[in-house]
């Protein structure tokens, strides 16, 4: 039996460990004052610093023109602020715009990815729950939590979390790998899906490989998970056993779905992504 690995992976929040408290465990604090997560679009603002980056601290180094800073929580002992900058605007002097996207070849150490992912996730939030989704009635903070209470009919909602599964399907000495036609050329990962109304995450993880591949897996195990804030994603991880058929490929979702041996493996997503976790502890024989 597969035993599954910790995840230390950026976007999960455990990274971070105790340098990090969530917001919604205290209060706002009352100065705007501290560190900043600057985002734009899937990119942060952030501080060249060596052969590495950091946030930049103190105050905003953009003009804010009334809009509030959203209160992510708390990083080292100082309140992180989270801004959202427009696409077309220039980095302030002294910063810089990096990816948060691991497939565009990050290059943010993985605690800048995770306070970055959750802000990401928190905008994302911000900007869908801004109204009751039973009556329409413009919704309110709920002290202390993410949730959003309507004031009206009394719902209350909170951030919703999509659950995906992606897996290694292996048969022997090979592996089953895929790729989109939008990645970098020559580039392979791993069968996701969305997990649908219903549906068990095993149950899941069969369907999306017979569909997008054609063939039949086993032995599903459970190996691990990974917020994925693209935008509001979250990854679990299997191993699977190949179970007989051949392999027929969705080309609506997929460009190419081939076997390939353990010692001979294409070129795989960065370190940053659960894919390669996967494929890195669980591709051998």
């Amino acid at each position: 039996m597969t035993t599954p690995l910790t995840v230390h992976l950026p976007f999960n929040r455990d990274i971070l460990g105790a340098q990090f408290a969530p917001a919604k465990r205290g209060d706002k604090p009352g100065h705007g004052r501290g560190h900043w997560i600057l985002v734009q679009g899937q990119n942060l603002l952030v501080q060249p610093a060596g052969d590495s980056f950091r946030l930049p601290t103190g105050d905003c180094p953009l003009p804010l023109d009334g809009t509030a800073p959203f209160w992510l929580g708390t990083y080292l002992g100082e309140p992180c602020w989270v801004v959202p900058v427009a696409a077309d605007a220039a980095p302030p002097a002294g910063l810089s715009r990096e990816t948060m996207v691991p497939m565009r070849d990050a290059r943010l150490p993985d605690e800048l990815l995770s306070l970055g992912g959750m802000a990401m996730q928190a905008l994302w939030w911000e900007s869908t729950s801004g109204h009751c989704p039973r009556c329409g009635t413009p919704t309110t903070r709920i002290e202390n939590e993410w949730g959003k209470s309507c004031p009206s009919c009394r719902y209350e909602h909170f951030p919703h979390l999509h659950p995906a599964t992606i897996v290694l399907v292996r048969d022997g000495d090979r592996v089953l790998l895929t790729r989109k036609a939008e990645w970098a050329p020559g580039r392979y990962a791993l069968i996701a899906g969305f997990v649908d109304n219903g549906e068990s995450l095993e149950s899941c993880v069969a369907r999306e490989i017979k569909e997008e591949a054609g063939i039949d897996v086993k032995d599903i195990r459970y190996v691990g998970s990974q917020n994925w804030p693209f935008p509001s994603q979250m990854m679990i991880g299997f191993v699977a056993t190949y179970a007989g058929g051949d392999v027929v490929i969705d080309r609506e979702e997929l460009e190419d779905a081939r076997w390939f041996p353990c010692t001979a493996l294409p070129a795989l997503p960065s370190r940053h992504s659960i894919s390669r976790f996967i494929i890195d502890h669980y591709g051998q024989p």
